[in-house]
């Protein structure tokens, strides 16, 4: 069911289209999440948690699993020591990822300890190196998440310097958060909100470096803004929104990528979902924690908007204090939710 360490040296080829993206959210896009995704949207790009090259390299756990239905996956790796990079970039490509991403965006304490994160905007010549490293060790495309800025560092030439020295290294596809990341003085939450977006900014960068790819992330609420940024730049990143609201994802096929077939009904997802949770219990010891709140917990957002979705929440929160919830227990719940006409 799950990728694993009995591998052989895969060959990738860039076949993910980025016109839109789950952004990589930690906690939250593990297995799970992702492949509840994928069940709705075949061809929405989905992104790991942030891996750092420690857990990779000297990790106890499998950090790197994955469903095969999870296709295109993109592995969001967090560290800034060339020589690790490169070696997990190799391990990445051996589990079959088609595209690994350097975080060069999260503003968070611990990743700044770390010398990795947003932190690294200030260093494009380290940057460079690694995505150079890690594309001659590799057939798999390099890709780099960045901010607008840093702190004090805010400026459109900072941004352009940025993007310029690391596209030197042949790194052609850039996602960038068009908020600035406050290093000192605010919480990683409290810089969700602040300072304000400057989507602009991510456009100009797109205009100036018109044969790279540029997607845009922050803020971005419904397909309509996306499809509106389309218009500006090559790919659309939507995070938090996704996550609260998960049945977005049902129209991307056909409002982003053109595809002509039906959408995927809400009872089809819970069939799937149902079923994928039976499967997961099956292979997974029946110590530790509740197995089927492993994947519930992504779900609470599916009925949002619809009569009968608080009771639909309510219900697979229960199942968290509840070692026997199953593929059941979600039917259960969305028996109570109210469909449109």
């Amino acid at each position: 069911m799950y990728a694993n360490k009995a591998l052989k040296p895969v060959i990738t080829s860039n076949t993910a289209n980025h016109k839109l993206s789950v952004a990589p959210m930690l906690d939250w896009t593990d297995r799970h999440c992702r492949y509840f995704y994928r069940v709705l949207s075949a061809h929405t790009v989905l992104y790991t948690e942030m891996v750092t090259t420690g857990a990779i390299l000297h990790g106890r756990g499998d950090y790197l699993s994955y469903n095969d239905a999870e296709h295109p996956l993109v592995l969001q790796l967090g560290g800034s020591n060339v020589k690790d990079m490169t070696e997990c970039a190799k391990i990445a490509e051996q589990y079959g990822y088609d595209e690994i991403n350097i975080n060069v965006g999260c503003p968070s304490d611990r990743v700044q300890n770390g010398r990795f994160g947003a932190c690294l905007m200030a260093e494009p010549t380290l940057v460079g190196d690694c995505v150079n490293e890690m594309q001659n060790a590799t057939n798999v495309p390099i890709t780099v998440k960045s901010r607008i800025g840093i702190d004090d560092l805010d400026s459109y030439e900072f941004l352009h310097t940025f993007i310029d020295e690391v596209a030197k290294a042949d790194c052609n596809h850039f996602i960038i958060h068009a908020r600035k990341a406050w290093l000192t003085g605010l919480s990683p939450k409290q810089n969700r909100d602040v300072p304000p977006l400057d989507y602009e900014r991510v456009y100009q960068i797109k205009r100036d470096f018109s044969n790279l790819n540029i997607s845009i992330n922050g803020g971005i609420k419904s397909l309509t803004e996306a499809q509106e940024h389309l218009q500006h730049v090559d790919g659309v990143m939507i995070g938090r929104e996704i996550y609260s609201s998960p049945y977005l994802l049902s129209e991307v096929d056909q409002q982003i990528y053109g595809v002509d077939k039906p959408l995927i009904s809400r009872e089809q997802v819970i069939n799937a979902m149902a079923d994928y949770i039976d499967a997961y219990i099956s292979i997974t010891p029946e110590h530790g924690s509740n197995r089927a709140w492993h994947v519930l917990r992504h779900m609470l957002g599916m009925c949002n908007g619809l009569a009968g979705a608080r009771q639909f929440r309510r219900d697979l929160s229960d199942c968290s204090s509840n070692s026997n919830a199953n593929g059941d227990s979600l039917k259960q719940a969305f028996a109570k939710v109210v469909l449109p006409e």
